[in-house]
Order: C-alpha cells, then structure tokens, then sequence
C-alpha cells in the first residue's frame, strides 16, 4: 500500500472541498492514487446532496446575457465550494442552462427561477460532483437606451450597463472599468445621503485634530468630500484606459450618458470559513488518541 502523506490529503482536499479523513480513506482506498480517488468519490457524492446544503459556496461564477436589440440584459451569479468545481465542464453546463432559462422565462427572481426543473438538475448536479451548488441572485437592467456587458476572463466579476445611447465598444469600455474600479455610484448625485453624512464626520473628525481655524476645517472638509465623491462615482472617475480622460468625458465623447450599472463579483458578501489545516490535523491526532 503506498503511503499517504499529508500533503496528498491536502491536495485532494483543495481540489474537492471534502474533509480531511474522507479524502485520506479516499486515497487509502484508491492507493494513492489521487485521480482514482477523485473518480471513487465522485461516484458515491449521491449520498451528500441533503448535507451539502448547509456548506458554504462562495466560490463559482458569473456570467451575462444580453437581448439581440441590446435594449436588455441579465447578470447571473451560481456558486460552488471550490474554484475547482467552478472549472467543472458540468457546473460550467449548468451554468449556461440557468442563464439561458432566466432570458427565456424573464423570471424576476431566483426563486422563481428555480421554481421547476432547474432545481430538479442543480440537485443533480450536487449528487454527481458532491459540492453545494446554489444559485445566488440575478439582475436585470431594461433599457431604452443601449445595454451593453462585460464579463472578465476568469468569469468572477461581470458588469451591466445602461447608457443613454451608445455602442458596442463604448459599451464594453464602460462595462469594463466598471470591473476593474468598481465604482460605488454612477454619478455624484446618486451617493446615499446616509454614506455621505458618515464620510463627512469621519473628515470632521480628522479635520479638528490638525487644530487649524474653524473656517479653514470647513474648507478641508469640503476638499476631501469632493475627493471622495470624485474617487467613488463612475462619471468623475479617470477612466482606466486612458488615465487623462473621464469615464464621463468618454461618454460626452460618444454623444452618451450612464443610466445606471450593476456589478457582480463572486462570492462578494459571503463570509468565507478560513480553515487552518495545520491545526485541523493536530485536532485529528489528538482526537485518535483520547
């Protein structure tokens, strides 16, 4: 019998999301082998689906659809445990099939969306690859103006964008920065009064301690507000393509405006469980030798 090291375990632990003692007798039983083991485990997952449901899936992706008229357009997030499951040509199917379905019933939400045979497949699909799978939220923008998507290539983050006019590629180079700079409003008006009020008296604060005169706290305070609106709001942004340019002065340039956006990034808002392999197998040992 070859030897299992921990190292092995903790591999096919990275690549399964499975526990410690259920990947080394995977791997006793498979003789090291860890392809072997993988297949073995993925052939008796059906048992798990019921107990999946209570694990974490912030892991996944997330991915576009946008109308032939451009004039509406869906963002789609579904999670896995691990990023490897995410790379599952069978998630990856699943995934297609829950977008597809969400253009052609035009659901409004997850739940309705999930309402008939999608859930019978995703229940499948845990039995097989023996991972919660969910499916997170959905977002819809209708336009009548020009909706346009962006998805980056490692598929965690996609953007939607409403403008009042546009193009393919004005489109796509909005979508984009959006991604990258994630912006927190598409323009300065749209900041919440209620974030505002906050940032405004943490400057306050900061300000007073410097100890300068009432007025001139006054004015420091309304500097870094501006700052704080310009660095935050997609229109007053530089745009990321060309740094000596605004996101708004690119859309003047294209006879445009900005609508609205919405971003997705995966597993954004999850509270992930950071497990310590080290100490988890020192808990193994001491367990076995109570």
């Amino acid at each position: 019998m070859a030897a299992i090291s921990a190292s092995l375990v903790k591999d096919l632990r990275e690549r399964t999301g499975l526990g410690m003692m259920e990947c080394k007798k995977a791997l006793v039983e498979a003789n090291g082998d860890i392809d072997l083991a993988i297949e073995n485990l993925r052939k008796s997952s059906g048992m798990k689906a019921a107990k999946k449901a209570g694990r974490v899936a912030a892991e996944g992706v997330v991915t576009a659809r946008i109308s032939a008229d451009n004039k509406s357009g869906l963002l789609v997030e579904i999670n896995s445990e691990t990023d490897f499951v995410a790379r599952d040509e069978g998630f990856l199917a699943f995934v297609n099939l829950v977008a597809d379905k969400a253009v052609e019933t035009n659901a409004a939400s997850v739940e309705e969306l999930m309402s008939g045979d999608l859930e019978d497949a995703r229940e499948a699909l845990v039995q097989k690859i023996g991972e919660n799978i969910t499916v997170r939220r959905l977002a819809r923008i209708e336009s009548e103006g020009f909706v346009a998507a962006y998805v980056h290539g490692n598929n965690r983050i996609a953007v939607l964008v409403d403008l009042t006019a546009g193009n393919e590629e004005l489109g796509k180079d909005v979508a984009m920065h959006v991604a990258a700079v994630n912006p927190q409003v598409a323009k300065p008006a749209d900041m919440p009064q209620e974030l505002l009020d906050k940032e405004k008296e943490i400057f306050s604060v900061q300000a007073a301690e410097s100890g300068k005169p009432a007025e001139i706290i006054e004015k420091m305070v309304g500097g870094r507000m501006k700052k704080f609106l310009a660095e935050n709001s997609l229109t007053e942004q530089a745009f990321v393509k060309d740094p000596d340019m605004t996101v708004g002065k690119l859309l003047a340039n294209g006879n445009s405006d900005i609508n609205s956006f919405v971003r997705f990034e995966v597993g954004e808002g999850i509270e992930k469980v950071e497990e310590d392999f080290a100490a988890e197998v020192a808990k193994q040992v001491e367990s076995a030798g109570a």
